[in-house]
């Protein structure tokens, strides 16, 4: 949109007025921020509304992203950049004596995810929104999100993060789209239902804005609430219902946390399926038009309850006959995969699943006797019973994903294939035409225009601004690889980005950082397979090194980590507690000085990452080869000049392909060779550490008093590598990770060559933008019109 400067402050001081009645010099920052963003929304208005009624008028196929995790981040600057007023708005704001900057970290994150899948449906709703997909978001408006991590003695701890404090400038509550879901009681075959538990689920919309396009979809995000009829609750039922929408993943390490999860699981997608077919036939007239005008797509298996939901409305609502319901249902759904681990691949109690949703699971049993009766005489009792939706006492939603949608793909090449030939082999073997692949994007307006505007900048002076609509436009770029006066601009584009961070590291964690140093970077959810393990190792022995040859010049290293880990997973809260451990015996140590510094941001988010990953040099992304599905943090860091230190894993087999192997720096087994372990079973742990010195030596300083502070720990960790045989074949790729980690430290002394590398990332990080994804999405599964990007 059209705005001058004049304009905008007039709005301003004017909104300031309206809300506070007072003047500007009265406010405080959250209060300039909200006033900004109610502006923002109204100027956004218009839009909103006239892409809702494009879309209903020209009867457009929505496209439904169901996701039990959103991670926007801030959406100010990304809310004003879409609209072309990011420019305007700073000025504006300059003029009237405020800075941008510090009124735009006023905006709490948004806590509606964890990590990856959150964001990469983040990514996903706003290139929808750029490509002028009729696109809708389907979440859980959670109170206290996943939680706020602050250290204790180096231990995580999680306290409530109340990013809702100053409520959400951004969201609508539309009262008048609230819906009942329904829990538990009696089902009659009719059929009817009686003393069901009711909630009311309310929901909260969220604009996307698209990408100087005019469009605005909405990400509808649900609230469990009272319903108004329950004229009377005990303190306990209140309870229970706000509890849904309370936290994100809930502690599921007993019963009742598992019950937890499953009712939110129910809540929104029901919720948001009731929403989808309601909206649907107040414009639309005959539901058997449903498979042609509504797409709904399943990220991972927590929305998978929307299959038995669907069938549920059609059939005992809109009076389907089973077969109608079932080819409407397939023909709506989609889904995609993300994870071969099997404790990711949910399964429920049959006995708790019943007694919660009872309709619900009347629906597949159905779907299991139907399935069985019919793929039986084709591939035999056995595989069947493999792949059917129920088995061994369990409700499997995988299989059941599989079996009711008409799409099913992995993220990366890699992980399809696997998908394939292991972790759902019985149902490829049965659905082969299912499945694809559609490897990850990331929105590079949030990872590049955003987060590293001095590198976007540059790009505009060297090849103009097209590349920010068609990221592909980026490999043009790949001829000022001998350009000496761009390569050393690239690097002050990274010296700049690592200022930033060195400030906010000594400001809040009191860490003085070199600027000159590699800065090493680790950040993704705190798992085992992601193996932050060995990263550690690596830091011990850069450590050991140097307290050895005090003397011996050094290449200096910032290691940095952000993670989270899962509230009930003990391991990894060991592993972050060695972290911090770790990092206090080197930090604190004047034998080693500024030459190795461990920075663990605690409470890693979407904000802290877009300061990280423009100031990054190295990208770990050193997974065991075959746990990954694909990653996006790799995407990111490689958009930003980082080399990937990679293992043969997920998208990083990508990555590789696209800037070239020999611009990164790739290492140990490839999944073959972590394969023919397991067939073979004779993996021993203990023969990688007889055989290296130096890797026994790390081993042994986890239980011999060398590393202060961690006598539970420490044995825990040496325990799961030697005892227990180090599942994540850690030892095994401990001697190639090291060999490339010492040709980092070489390689980096050579700037000009390391600065072609880094704009080699830079140039084929196109490939990866999340708009040429849901393009293909799009095109292959959806089956909806989009705008091209070339």
């Amino acid at each position: 949109m059209k705005l001058t400067c004049a304009q905008f402050k007039k709005d301003f001081l004017s909104e300031i007025e309206t809300l506070y009645s007072t003047s500007l010099s009265d406010t405080s920052t959250i209060g300039q921020f909200i006033a900004l963003g109610q502006l923002v929304r109204r100027y956004n208005s218009q839009s909103w509304t006239r892409t809702a009624k494009f879309y209903r008028d020209h009867h457009q196929k929505q496209v439904y992203y169901f996701s039990i995790e959103f991670l926007p981040g801030r959406l100010l600057a990304s809310n004003l950049l879409n609209l072309n007023l990011l420019t305007t708005v700073k000025k504006g704001l300059t003029e009237l004596g405020l800075d941008f900057e510090t009124i735009s970290q006023a905006e709490p994150d948004p806590a509606l995810g964890n990590g990856g899948l959150g964001r990469l449906a983040a990514c996903y709703m706003d290139a929808m929104a750029s490509l002028k997909i009729a696109g809708n978001g389907n979440g859980i408006r959670y109170r206290y999100g996943l939680f706020k991590k602050v250290f204790m003695d180096g231990y995580q701890v999680e306290l409530p993060d109340d990013w809702l404090h100053h409520s959400n400038v951004w969201e609508t509550r539309r009262d008048n789209k609230s819906c009942i879901v329904q829990f538990g009681g009696n089902v009659w075959l009719q059929p009817q239902s009686e003393n069901t538990e009711d909630v009311l689920a309310v929901p909260y919309d969220v604009g996307i804005v698209g990408y100087h396009n005019d469009i605005t979809n909405t990400l509808r995000l649900w609230s469990a609430e009272l319903p108004p009829s329950a004229t009377y609750s005990s303190q306990d039922q209140r309870d229970r219902i706000s509890e849904i929408t309370k936290v994100l993943y809930p502690d599921d390490s007993n019963s009742a946390g598992q019950q937890l999860r499953l009712r939110q699981e129910y809540f929104f997608s029901s919720a948001g399926v009731q929403s989808i077919v309601r909206d649907f036939c107040a414009t639309h007239h005959g539901i058997k038009l449903l498979g042609k005008k509504v797409a709904i797509h399943i990220n991972d298996t927590h929305p998978t309850l929307v299959i038995p939901e669907m069938m549920r409305l059609l059939m005992d609502e809109h009076h389907c006959s089973w077969e109608v319901a079932w080819t409407l249902t397939t023909q709506v759904m989609s889904y995609t995969n993300h994870t071969i681990l099997q404790e990711a691949l949910e399964t429920w109690p049959i006995d708790m699943f019943k007694n919660l949703l009872p309709r619900i699971y009347q629906i597949i049993a159905e779907i299991d006797r139907r399935y069985r009766e019919q793929q039986t005489p084709i591939f035999g009792k056995a595989l069947v019973d493999q792949t059917a939706p129920l088995g061994n006492g369990q409700v499997r939603m995988a299989y059941l994903a599989v079996i009711g949608s008409h799409s099913v793909n992995g993220v990366a090449p890699l992980h399809t294939e696997l998908l394939k030939t292991d972790v759902l082999r019985g149902l490829y073997q049965v659905y082969p035409e299912r499945f694809n692949n559609k490897t990850n994007g990331i929105a590079t307006r949030r990872w590049v225009q955003l987060a590293n505007q001095p590198l976007a900048q540059l790009i505009d002076q060297t090849i103009g601004s097209d590349w920010r609509r068609q990221p592909d436009l980026l490999q043009t770029l790949l001829p000022y690889q001998q350009d000496d006066h761009f390569l050393y601009q690239l690097g002050q584009v990274k010296l700049t980005n690592k200022q930033a961070l060195a400030a906010y590291v000594q400001r809040t964690m009191g860490i003085k950082i070199r600027t000159d140093a590699i800065y090493d970077v680790q950040i993704k959810r705190l798992h085992a397979y992601k193996r932050q393990l060995l990263h550690v190792f690596e830091i011990l022995r850069e450590y050991f090194a140097i307290k050895d040859h005090p003397q011996q010049p050094v290449v200096p290293r910032v290691h940095i980590f952000g993670a989270k880990a899962a509230p009930s997973y003990h391991y990894a809260k060991a592993i972050i507690k060695l972290i911090n451990v770790v990092a206090d015996m080197v930090n604190q140590d004047p034998a080693i000085g500024d030459r190795l510094k461990i920075v663990f941001i605690p409470n890693y988010g979407v904000s802290i990452a877009e300061l990280i990953i423009p100031a990054a040099d190295v990208s770990e992304q050193i997974s065991t080869a075959s746990k990954e599905a694909s990653g996006t943090s790799n995407m990111k860091l490689m958009a930003n000049g980082a080399l990937s230190l990679a293992t043969y894993d997920g998208a990083n087999i990508d990555i590789m392909q696209a800037a070239g192997a020999e611009n990164e720096y790739p290492f140990g087994l490839k999944v073959n060779e972590v394969y023919d372990y397991y067939h073979r079973g004779n993996y021993h742990a203990a023969d990688f550490y007889d055989a290296d010195p130096e890797l026994k030596r790390l081993l042994d300083s986890l239980i011999d008093g060398t590393i202060p502070g961690i006598p539970t720990v420490g044995r825990e960790i040496y325990d799961s590598l030697l005892r227990y045989n180090d599942e994540f074949f850690v030892l095994a790729d401990y001697r190639a990770y090291v060999t490339q980690q010492q040709q980092i430290s070489r390689d980096f002394q050579n700037q000009p060559t390391w600065q072609q590398r880094s704009l080699a990332n830079i140039a084929a990080s196109g490939h990866f933008a999340a708009d040429l994804a849901v393009a293909r999405y799009a095109d292959d599964i959806w089956q909806v019109p989009h705008e091209r990007l070339n």
